[in-house]
């Protein structure tokens, strides 16, 4: 009965104590054994316990016997409870005692990192309720206030929850405050909880369940099969296995369902339920959250948001579904060329699991064969990069990230009197220089930073040095502001990360999507070493910045660049100029050891000689940058 069935998520931001508060639900419903229990117990890989983050959403069932009983001794659903004033009664007025009833309680946890975001929107659409987790000792968050936007969004029902409130760093009533106020919400309407100890936790399964209303079902095709993609993952003997939840009909082994938005059939080799552990079951049923084994092996068929139906189904797809679009690019290489085809296996097997990240060949005269990949953000780029080196042991060389530019531009070629204007997509380490560049677009970004009120002037001082617009601020309680500002994407990714956390002291945390285009105020920036310009190390740059980069490049590449024979300049040119320099001397090389006695004028004249080869070597000579020098250059720190 789908009545007994509640689906729910938990949403939080980083380390405010999610995957704690999953581990102590599962130990009270009995889903794992005390004896099993391990900490993060659905975190499943080791970067996510290492980091203390979610990376892979996790599904799970839970069987839970509540101790709930109404005025008439029987379990109310949402909806008769909604319905309870014509009753005579609420929902505070059910009181408690032992019931034989069971309710099955499907909890998907999720990602809080907003580089998951559109991951996270199809979770919140599989789900009903969704309980907002928020950390006592640090309040409401940037990343909480977009998840909460989107389960908002989805018409879901909010439990607003309290973390470690056995911390003897715990503010619980200045962060109620927070969120009666971000709610709007009666402070009774608040639950505290400790993951920890596992306080509070049995009262918030009472809760989900008098709170959080049965599924939603499709009515109009009862008995038809269709169900929602929400994730999936990749099985090397089974092929992808999709992560759904059933709106309609069910679904049993053999069936022959299909992909709506990819077009492609497939039969059921197995459906089961999460348990957490995969677990094969007869069938998945309206209501429920389960899995589906399709045995393809091919990469691009799943995607996160694509609709599983019954073949030959004639209706849309489920609504809202988006394909991946990257945001940040890097080059992956493999340190040895004799590991390019292991490289192009491990690439592929990720995507099998991961339809988010995209890669294509490419090839640098510095480099060698690689491949430039496509990520949702920086810590997309980390984990996948991770990823690379402990599954698959490959030692790599991943260059600086960059975005995509959309370059206006007009081929020089042309001879009539009306220019011709051409749009192109172009990804550039630099700018062609074959055409003449008219007009520069950049992505944007909409962000929020929440923080205490005492870094505000240091916070404002940040964004101004990283070209943002500053909009709106807002408080929350006493304690915690929230500014709101626009800023180029390039920006972001310039170190605002790091620099943010140590101007706020730690304190402060930041969310962000994309806010379309504007025009590009940027550059070329070229490097020469010896008046020859070297392409590897160019790099487009805003023209505000130009000088600081340059600096910096010159000053590195120095310091790097083993000395010559004879001396040199290390430039960087750009809006037409050169804009920072420095000198290389040569080794000193006066070779008179042999020459013993005699007039002084023999020594003379062989550094004299010598003088003149190093003035001939310096007009004709080429510089030879070592391979490790462009690798220090382009790889990431």
């Amino acid at each position: 009965m789908t009545n007994n069935i509640r689906n729910f998520s938990i949403i939080a931001h980083i380390d405010h104590g999610k995957s704690t508060l999953a581990d102590r639900m599962l130990e009270i419903t009995g889903t794992i054994e005390k004896r099993d229990m391990r900490d993060q117990v659905l975190d499943s890989m080791d970067l996510e316990r290492e980091r203390g983050i979610t990376i892979k959403m996790q599904p799970v069932r839970m069987i839970y016997h509540p101790k709930i009983l109404n005025p008439k001794s029987e379990i109310l659903n949402k909806s008769q409870i909604s319905n309870s004033k014509n009753l005579g009664f609420s929902a505070s007025d059910l009181e408690f005692a032992d019931s034989k009833q069971e309710f099955v309680l499907n909890l998907i946890d999720t990602p809080g990192h907003i580089d998951f975001s559109y991951e996270v929107s199809r979770a919140l659409r599989a789900v009903e309720g969704s309980i907002l987790l928020v950390d006592a000792t640090q309040g409401v968050q940037a990343q909480t206030l977009t998840t909460l936007g989107m389960a908002q969004a989805a018409g879901l029902k909010i439990i607003p929850v309290i973390s470690k409130i056995d911390s003897s760093l715990a503010r619980v009533e200045e962060v109620c405050d927070e969120i009666v106020e971000l709610l709007g919400v009666e402070r009774s309407e608040i639950l505290e909880v400790s993951g920890r100890t596992g306080v509070g936790v049995e009262n918030l399964l009472e809760e989900i369940i008098k709170r959080v209303p049965a599924p939603n079902l499709e009515t109009q095709f009862p008995s038809d099969f269709r169900s929602l993609v929400f994730d999936f993952k990749y099985s090397s003997h089974r092929g992808v296995i999709v992560f759904v939840r059933v709106f309609s009909g069910e679904v049993k082994k053999g069936d022959r369902l299909a992909f709506k938005v990819a077009g492609k059939e497939f039969q059921a080799l197995e459906v089961g339920i999460f348990a957490p552990e995969e677990k094969a079951s007869e069938r998945l049923s309206a209501g429920e959250i389960g899995y589906i084994v399709t045995g393809i092996k091919e990469p691009g068929i799943a995607s996160v948001g694509d609709t599983v139906a019954s073949f030959g189904d004639s209706t849309e797809s489920f609504p809202g579904y988006e394909s991946a679009k990257p945001v940040v690019w890097a080059s992956v290489y493999p340190e040895n060329q004799d590991h390019f085809t292991g490289l192009k296996q491990a690439l592929s097997r990720l995507q099998l699991s991961d339809s988010a990240f995209s890669f294509e060949e490419e090839s640098s005269g510095v480099l060698g064969r690689g491949f430039r990949c496509g990520f949702l953000g920086m810590l997309h780029l980390e984990i996948i990069t991770e990823r690379l080196r402990r599954e698959f042991s490959l030692p790599l060389v991943i260059t600086l990230p960059s975005i995509t530019y959309r370059i206006i531009y007009k081929n020089p070629s042309t001879s009539s009197g009306q220019a011709i204007k051409e749009e192109m997509v172009y990804t550039p380490s630099f700018f062609p220089e074959d055409y003449l560049i008219e007009e520069v677009w950049e992505p944007w970004i909409t962000a929020t930073v929440i923080l205490p009120p005492k870094y505000l002037g240091a916070l404002i001082q940040l964004l101004h040095e990283h070209e943002a617009e500053q909009g709106e601020t807002e408080s929350f309680g006493d304690s915690r502001t929230a500014i709101r500002f626009e800023m180029p994407l390039r920006e972001l990714m310039r170190g605002f990360f790091d620099r943010l956390k140590s101007v706020t002291s730690g304190f402060g945390s930041i969310s962000y999507v994309l806010a379309g285009e504007r025009k590009a105020d940027v550059t070329r920036l070229d490097i020469l070493v010896a008046d020859e310009v070297v392409p590897a190390f160019a790099k487009v740059v805003s023209k505000r910045q130009a000088e600081g980069e340059a600096e910096a490049a010159v000053e590195k590449l120095h310091d790097i660049l083993p000395r010559q024979m004879f001396t040199l300049k290390i430039q960087a040119q750009a809006l037409g100029r050169i804009i920072s320099s420095r000198t290389m001397s040569g080794m000193k090389k006066d070779v008179t050891q042999h020459m013993y006695g005699g007039d002084i004028t023999r020594k003379m004249k062989l550094r004299e000689k010598q003088k003149k080869g190093k003035k001939k070597m310096k007009e004709r000579g080429r510089v030879n940058i070592p391979q490790d020098v462009f690798l220090k250059m382009i790889k990431r720190d």
